[in-house]
């Protein structure tokens, strides 16, 4: 009905920590670790996921984000036949591939800040990077400053307004695709770009390949200044993100329903039509399971996840409970070491994992839930419903957030003579237009009206 990632559902995989990489790239050659993340792709299929989200590849000094060289995979994962051979196998599978894309900085051993550092005035790419200034000077003693990524100075701001520096980002662009095939840019720091530079890569990529997928990271603002139809496809909706776990922790889903309405409503959303990346953890967050307050709510959360307007995302072993927060040092236990092997025993194991795999199922089976109309049908502080209207294809979510059963009497959206709940099969009385739906403590329903 629509292009390929307006029905995704995608998995965000973090190589250098799933792999146990070194923290640093300070290692002679280069290891295949690629190899390891292969055996991921048969689980993602499983788990019922058509996109994933992998980041950041490129070679980097240490965590990935202060990239070096744009065109080689960082060698502690292996080398670019290796990430060719990755994007073949993702896509054998039905597997669309997107990348980090880190336009935004560079690491302070990228080639042409070395070479201001060796030729300083007389350097042909002084103007490369972001305000630099001869008579200043860094912690680093480099004998001249320059912008850096919130004052963190081993990440050294580009410099978009210059041509050089476009024209070399878009050959990376060309080279990603042309090399490797890749189906998609996410674009870290994306609230931080130039817009006419995300608008010159929306038009070329719409160019160099079909349904060409871009997507930023954007944490605060107007998402309609970033997702739109001249600068990128889709945008981080963190609004949503903070809503669906404080909602839950609060028992107050009037937080989630005025940011659903205000993002998606039918009759004046100011998202309307667009499809905003969501997701309830990711590389940067707490995992969700260590943000709930009560661990039971993971399964209202993901059921709003995928029933909700937007492209859903499960960052890798959320899908089972993985517990996980951030220091004021360290991003470590968000991003940990899991074996394909280890995955595919704790999901045999997990309840939350089968619940997410039926979940993902129920998407791809439903165009409604990535296409309907958001209508509110029904909401208290501990029990909501709503419904994703697509012609015939009518689908109403319920979720409960109290530790207790409930009974909902929800009006119907539209005519119906039977409901079903997908996730259980079980029948869903109407009476008087309205269901009559008996909703068991601390989980959700997504009901199919005919």
């Amino acid at each position: 009905m629509g292009k390929w990632y307006e029905e995704a559902v995608f998995y965000h995989m973090y190589p250098l920590g799933m792999t146990g990489a070194p923290k640093m790239n300070d290692q002679a050659g280069i290891v295949h670790r690629f190899e390891e993340l292969n055996r991921w792709i048969p689980y993602m299929e499983e788990l019922g996921c058509s996109a994933v989200y992998i980041g950041p590849l490129f070679e980097s000094t240490s965590h990935g984000y202060d990239t070096i060289d744009y065109k080689v995979v960082d060698k502690r994962l292996g080398d670019n036949e290796d990430f060719k051979k990755f994007v073949d196998l993702c896509h054998e599978s039905g597997i669309k591939v997107v990348v980090d894309g880190v336009f935004n900085h560079t690491g302070r051993e990228f080639f042409a800040f070395k070479d201001i550092q060796e030729n300083r005035e007389n350097s042909k790419y002084r103007y490369w990077h972001k305000d630099i200034n001869f008579g200043g000077n860094t912690c680093y003693n480099d004998g001249f400053s320059y912008a850096a990524w919130r004052g963190h100075y081993e990440l050294v701001n580009l410099n978009l307004y210059d041509d050089n520096v476009k024209e070399y980002l878009f050959d990376v662009i060309k080279f990603w695709i042309d090399e490797f095939d890749i189906d998609g840019i996410r674009l870290d720091c994306a609230d931080c770009l130039e817009f006419e530079f995300m608008k010159e890569m929306r038009r070329r990529t719409a160019l160099w390949k079909e349904d060409f997928w871009l997507m930023g990271e954007v944490i605060h603002g107007d998402y309609a200044r970033w997702a739109n139809d001249e600068v990128l496809h889709s945008v981080t909706n963190y609004e949503l993100h903070k809503g669906l776990y404080s909602g839950h922790n609060d028992h107050n889903y009037f937080e989630i329903a005025h940011t659903i309405r205000r993002q998606f409503d039918a009759n004046g959303g100011i998202y309307k039509g667009r499809k905003l990346y969501t997701f309830v953890d990711n590389h940067d967050e707490d995992r969700i399971a260590s943000k709930l307050n009560n661990k039971e709510h993971l399964k209202p959360v993901y059921t709003l996840l995928f029933g909700i307007l937007g492209i859903p995302s499960i960052y890798y072993g959320s899908e089972w409970g993985i517990e996980g927060r951030r220091t004021n040092y360290s991003d470590d236990e968000l991003r940990p070491k899991i074996t394909p092997k280890e995955a595919a025993q704790q999901a045999e194991d997990s309840e939350l994992y089968s619940f997410v795999k039926l979940l993902a199922k129920i998407k791809r089976e439903n165009e409604a839930l990535s296409y309907g109309e958001y209508k509110e049908l029904l909401l208290t502080n501990r029990q909501y419903a709503f419904g994703r209207l697509l012609n015939k294809n009518n689908i109403v979510i319920a979720v409960n957030n109290d530790e207790n059963p409930a009974q909902m009497y929800v009006p119907l959206p539209c005519e119906a003579e039977t409901a079903k709940d997908l996730i259980t099969g079980e029948e869903i009385k109407i009476e008087d237009s309205k269901l009559e739906i008996h909703i068991p403590a601390c989980t959700g329903m997504i009901i199919k009206l005919k």
